[in-house]
């Protein structure tokens, strides 16, 4: 009798358990369902379009003759929409609003040169870097032209123009904190700034200083030849979506294993052959 007691309730048990890990087991699913179905990547796949949030930001991204857009960031955002088997819808956004209107879900994610930063980091989640960026100089002739360091630049009677919301800004803030700082809402505004003759100088992401030297050489000039920053430049995404972020991190590693990011960086960073389309 104890023997037969003991094998009922051994059977008993055993389908207990079993009850259990199959009620888990469709507990998981369904969670697994659910994320799914809040994925930002699935949400995308399911529409048939990638919104992708940038501002403009020579030669990051522009606007060409006809009004389309091109530039780094356009190919990387193609590329990937491609890879994805989707459209791609781009949004472009004032820079001091761009993680406002990420956050409000105006667009599904950032490519615009973002660099990866602590602050930002609080509010959005970055993938890994696909480029890194810069901060450098372009002063005018006629207010600078004596100045040759950076240093020179750190005095309170210098006037630098940069772009809000920008890591310009704290970039400046940091390598030339005794300056004064004026700002604006687009690159455009502080390079005529200076070239008005009302500040001395622009701080910017490479290699728009550079550009710009190239443009106006007869009144701008590169008085720093190299970056005196260096950023990691990501994706930007909204927080609880791991599904997104894990596959962006691979696409990045993909496409930048086999010479792609490399070679469209070369193009729109490191020749000329693109101005045609847009002057």
């Amino acid at each position: 009798m104890r023997t037969a007691l003991s094998t009922k309730h051994s059977l008993w048990f055993a389908a207990a358990v079993l009850m259990l890990l199959l009620a888990a087991s469709a507990a998981s699913a369904a969670t697994r369902a659910d994320l799914a179905r809040e994925s930002t990547l699935e949400q995308v796949l399911q529409r048939g379009v990638l919104r992708v949030g940038f501002s403009t930001f020579v030669p990051w991204a522009m606007q060409d003759k006809k009004g389309d857009f091109v530039g780094f960031e356009i190919d990387v955002a193609r590329r990937l929409a491609k890879d994805m088997g989707v459209q791609v819808q781009f949004e472009p956004t004032q820079w001091s609003g761009i993680i406002p209107a990420l956050l409000s879900g105006k667009f599904d994610i950032i490519i615009g040169g973002m660099s990866i930063q602590p602050q930002r980091g609080l509010k959005v989640n970055f993938t890994i870097p696909y480029e890194y960026s810069g901060m450098s100089l372009v002063a005018g002739r006629k207010l600078a032209g004596k100045l040759k360091t950076l240093n020179d630049f750190n005095q309170p009677s210098i006037i630098l123009a940069v772009r809000q919301g920008t890591t310009a800004v704290e970039a400046a803030r940091k390598h030339l904190p005794k300056a004064q700082l004026k700002f604006f809402d687009n690159e455009a505004q502080t390079v005529q700034e200076v070239l008005n003759g009302r500040a001395h100088a622009v701080v910017a992401s490479e290699p728009f200083p550079a550009f710009q030297a190239l443009k106006h050489k007869d009144q701008l000039f590169l008085p720093v030849t190299k970056a005196f920053t260096r950023e990691p430049i990501a994706f930007a995404v909204r927080k609880g979506d791991p599904d997104f972020l894990n596959f962006l991190d691979g696409w990045i590693r993909v496409v930048d294993d086999e010479g792609w990011l490399t070679e469209r960086h070369n193009y729109w960073f490191r020749t000329d052959a693109w101005k045609g389309m847009v002057e």
